[in-house]
């Protein structure tokens, strides 16, 4: 026993001792930031509106948000603030940069200094968190107390919150990095800027009610996002199979579905649902483009070793713009079976070209489309696959109703987040 409890008591010691180390080390970080920060502040001429960039400079996976962030980053540079100059930036994992080198070879913008400098801030800058950082946490949080420490306006865009509604469609505990992000940016933000009616009011309820957040709330607004992709520095490039995959789905309906594939999208339900499809002889096709996400290792394993592959079931994996314009060009329908989102891009890009939609009836969705959409309820794949049939039977002129739809540009999307920063005004 006496043996037992000197190993304890030892055990306990050394968990002290190391308690210490950390916070002595977050303590050292904490000073190096500081410092850091403190020392570039001085006063230039022309004001700054700074946007973080971080994690499309430190890798581009294609994803929606990343989209976004392009685009919305481009329009800035192309068309900037009266009185303000535009700089992207990123955080290194010690400090803010300033992207010159990113934006001068993705953006093709002349700059007589790419050299990626610390940035140099002033009270009359203004920060844009543009980015969905977690990368860095908790350092860049110190950052960001210290841009509030020097006065500067600070705005986070937000993108969802469904990570923290709805935990079962990530894997277990991811939830709480967007629990702890959004809770810091709360405090820390001027304004927190949404991409959607439906998150600013998702936004407002949780922060009020859900959680124990004990600070006065954040001025929470919105905007809604553009449709262009020709103006989202788009990326090029066709795989040697596209003319073929093209081919195939002009001969017959073809359903798209775009997204990352990940349980809240749909993608089970709807592969289930043509099955039954296919099984009563149906010559349809079910488009899939997307990468794999997470919590699909099942529905990974059941298209690549489905009987219909390349031939009624096409799975496109990270393709580029162009080829996704080209494969709206060639469907039928997009279908949007999400149980959940923040906005739904695909939505208005689809409405672009007048390409029906058939999309589940979600708050989000009702906002962005209006009754210019065919809306379904699906509990079960046979639900699914009922509402499809009926679908076909569709008259053209009843299945063409998406082009009343009001979308945007990315520069009027742009505009809308401008007078939100520089004047308060909703998109509303």
């Amino acid at each position: 026993m006496k043996r037992l409890k000197s190993i304890a008591r030892k055990i306990k010691i050394k968990l002290i001792n190391l308690g210490f180390k950390i916070i002595q080390f977050l303590d050292f970080l904490r000073i190096q930031i500081i410092l850091t920060l403190g020392n570039q502040s001085h006063s230039h001429q022309t004001p700054q509106l700074l946007v973080d960039i971080s994690e499309l400079v430190q890798e581009d996976v294609k994803s929606g948000i990343q989209r976004v962030v392009r685009s919305i980053t481009l329009e800035f540079l192309k068309n900037p603030p009266d009185g303000y100059q535009v700089e992207p930036i990123y955080f290194d994992g010690r400090t803010y940069r300033y992207a010159r080198h990113f934006t001068h070879h993705t953006f093709g913008i002349e700059q007589a200094d790419v050299n990626d400098r610390r940035i140099a801030i002033a009270p009359h800058d203004i920060f844009l968190g543009l980015d969905l950082n977690f990368r860095f946490m908790p350092a860049i949080t110190r950052a960001w107390w210290q841009l509030k420490h020097h006065n500067l306006k600070i705005y986070f865009i937000v993108y969802d919150i469904l990570l923290i509604r709805h935990p079962e469609w990530w894997p277990p505990g991811a939830d709480n990095l967007l629990r702890h992000w959004l809770v810091t940016v709360a405090e820390i933000a001027t304004g927190l800027i949404c991409i959607s009616k439906a998150v600013a009011d998702d936004v407002t309820d949780w922060l009020q009610h859900e959680s124990s957040f004990p600070h006065p709330l954040p001025k929470i607004t919105h905007f809604h996002l553009g449709a262009d992709i020709e103006n989202s520095v788009p990326t090029t490039g066709l795989p040697n199979n596209a003319n073929t995959v093209l081919t195939l789905l002009k001969q017959r309906p073809s359903f798209l579905m775009v997204g990352t594939l990940e349980p809240r999208k749909g993608h089970q339900q709807a592969l289930d649902a043509f099955n039954l499809l296919w099984q009563d002889n149906l010559d349809i096709n079910l488009v899939i483009v997307g990468k794999e996400g997470w919590l699909v290792e099942s529905l990974i394993h059941q298209i690549n070793t489905h009987p219909k592959l390349h031939q009624n079931l096409f799975w496109l994996q990270s393709i580029s713009d162009e080829y996704l314009e080209k494969i709206y060009e060639s469907s039928t329908a997009l279908l949007a079976a999400s149980y959940g989102e923040g906005f739904g891009l695909p939505l208005i890009e689809a409405a672009r070209r007048n390409l029906p939609i058939i999309a589940r009836d979600i708050p989000v969705f009702r906002e962005i489309a209006g009754q210019s959409i065919h809306y379904f309820h699906a509990n079960h794949p046979q639900d699914f696959s009922q509402l499809l049939q009926a679908w076909l039977r569709l008259d053209e002129s009843q299945k063409i109703i998406s082009q009343k739809i009001i979308w945007l540009t990315w520069s009027q999307s742009s505009n809308q987040l401008f007078k939100i920063i520089f004047c308060g005004k909703n998109s509303d």
